[in-house]
């Protein structure tokens, strides 16, 4: 098991300036790679850094 940066929903939201139902529409589209563990949706920080790479890098 690896010791791997999490960052919750709520966490996220507020960098990206969204709602959680924007949130939740990205992770359902596969954007956002998430997991819910324990009722909350975690996404792995270095999926988050990807997500935003890609995010930022489009012209």
């Amino acid at each position: 098991m690896t010791n791997e940066e999490l960052l919750l929903l709520e966490d996220i939201c507020p960098i990206l300036h969204i709602g959680k139902t924007t949130a939740y529409r990205l992770i359902q589209s596969g954007q956002l790679p998430a997991q819910k563990i324990g009722g909350k949706w975690q996404i792995k920080a270095d999926d988050f850094k990807d997500y935003l790479a890609g995010k930022f890098s489009r012209n």
